[in-house]
Parts: structure tokens; C-alpha cells; sequence
């Protein structure tokens, strides 16, 4: 397995498939899952004839359990951390719900600045911020993400059963095609990584506000979300072409936060057109 070490010593596990002097694209995994959430995207942009690139955040999947730092600015560091290890240019950075967050922050702060991207695409991303505040009163309410940590220290595993096999999918929707296996590997993934960074990563996706790196993203951006999301609000997409300079807004209708994999077809489709465009 391939590492990079970042500055503060922390160990973060990356994949690299595909021609080293082909366009690179980059997947940011959402919460609390790792690399393996993109495998549908991953292996269709390979045999598409692109370099797919993705790594574990901190905390997550195969990167180390480290106890501290697990805010935005450190994922936007780690994130640089392996860009500069693989010594990408022209990058396309994909994230998906925080994976999107992080996105932001590294395009913002490290991206443009190096000239190392040149489009993203934030899918069912919770930015500019989830939690509701006086800047955006359309977000949720805190004790919504109060029990979702409580919950996660209480029993993770039931916690992550249940997201995978209700809402995070829409399988709890009348009529859905319940997919164990995908069910199953959702928890595999999330069951990998650390207790306390997940619980502390739910800090960093819904109470850190993105807007100014998100006014600062001046690259092609796609936002893409599901109507029927029911993790995060089909408005946060909304308000973020507002702030975005630059930015395009897809809405999949009665699409899941699970659209990434359960509608991998139509996705995948809109991201290549996208890429190419």
C-alpha cells in the first residue's frame, strides 16, 4: 500500500491508477467512509483513459489513527500533502457531502494559489455550513448533529447500519431497491476508521463556514445534489452556486446523498461531460 507523510508525521494512504502524463482526477470521500467510496467513479474515469487518484483522510480508512487535528485546514493540508507528493498539475478535484468541504478548502488554499487545478465538483456537499447559524438560517439545528455524535459514541456500529440502510441511500423511500451488499460495505468502510476522529470530524464539516473559500474557488465548479437528499438539504447546493464565482447546478430528481453509487450511471455521465467540456 502507498503512503504519504505529512508534515506532522501522519502516515495518509493514497491510491494511484492510470497514465502518469494522463489528466489527473482527484476524489475527496465523504464522512465516515474512505477511498473505496469512489470505486464506481474511479474505474470508469480509468478506462476512460484519465489518472484517478484518491486518498484516506486522516482518521479514516487505512490512514493512521491519530487523536488530534482533525479540523478543515488539516484536511486541506493533507490533502496538499499527497498533491505534492504525486506532483499533480491540472487537476480535477472531485468530493463528495465533506469530501466536498475539504475540496473547497484545498482548492481554495492550495490549488489555485499553486496553480495545481483546474475544475471541481462539489457533490451533496454540506458547505458553505450545515449547522444552522444567523448567516444561514436554513441549516440544521445543532442538536441534530449533537445526536448524531451522541449516537456514535454510543453504539457506532448500530449508528452506521442504520444510515446506510435508511436515509444515506433512500432506502427507507416506499418502493426503493434495497441493496445489502451495498449497505455492507458502507459499514465495512466506516468501521475502519477511528471513533474520535469521525466524532470530531462531524465538527469539521458542519460548524466550519466556507464561504470565503468558496468566493475564492474561481475554477469551473459543478454542484450536484440529490432532491431527495436526506442527509443534506437539497438547499445547501443551492445557496452555493450564489457564492461560487464560477459554478454550474445540476439537481437529480428524487436522487438520494447516495447518488454516487446507486446512480453511478447518470452521475458518472454529467462528470465526464463535465471534464471534457
Amino acid at each position: 500500500m502507498a503512503f504519504v507523510t505529512t508534515s506532522d508525521g501522519v502516515e495518509i494512504f493514497y491510491k494511484d491508477w492510470g497514465p502518469k502524463d494522463a489528466r489527473p482526477i482527484v476524489f475527496h470521500h465523504g464522512w465516515p467512509l474512505s477511498s473505496d467510496e469512489w470505486d464506481a467513479q474511479m474505474l470508469f474515469f480509468l478506462n476512460a483513459g484519465y489518472r484517478v487518484v484518491a486518498h484516506d483522510r486522516r482518521g479514516h480508512g487505512r490512514s493512521a489513527q491519530v487523536p488530534d487535528h482533525h479540523d478543515m485546514n488539516r484536511y486541506a493540508a493533507d490533502a496538499a500533502a499527497v498533491m505534492d507528493h504525486l506532483e499533480l498539475r491540472g487537476a480535477v478535484h472531485i468530493g463528495h457531502a465533506a469530501g466536498g468541504s475539504e475540496v473547497a478548502a484545498y482548492v481554495a488554499r492550495y490549488g489555485i494559489p499553486l496553480d495545481r487545478v483546474v475544475k471541481a465538483v462539489l457533490v451533496s456537499t454540506a458547505l458553505p455550513l450545515l449547522a444552522r447559524s444567523d448567516r444561514y438560517p436554513g441549516g440544521l439545528p445543532i442538536d441534530v448533529l449533537d445526536g448524531l455524535r451522541s449516537g456514535l459514541a454510543g453504539n457506532r456500529a448500530e449508528l452506521f447500519h442504520c444510515l446506510a440502510s435508511g436515509p444515506f441511500y433512500g432506502f427507507n423511500r416506499a418502493g426503493a431497491r434495497i441493496l445489502p451488499a451495498v449497505i455492507d460495505n458502507w459499514h465495512r468502510q466506516g468501521m475502519m476508521g477511528s471513533a474520535k476522529a469521525q466524532c470530531e470530524g462531524i465538527k469539521a464539516f458542519s460548524e466550519t463556514d466556507q464561504t470565503t473559500d468558496l468566493a475564492e474557488m474561481t475554477v469551473p465548479t459543478l454542484v450536484l445534489h440529490g432532491d431527495d437528499d436526506q442527509i443534506v438539504p437539497v438547499g445547501n447546493g443551492r445557496v452555493l452556486v450564489e457564492i461560487l464565482p464560477n459554478a454550474t447546478l445540476n439537481i437529480y430528481e428524487g436522487f438520494s446523498h447516495g447518488m454516487l453509487t446507486v446512480n453511478a450511471d447518470v452521475i458518472n455521465a454529467d462528470l465526464l461531460s463535465f471534464i471534457r467540456a
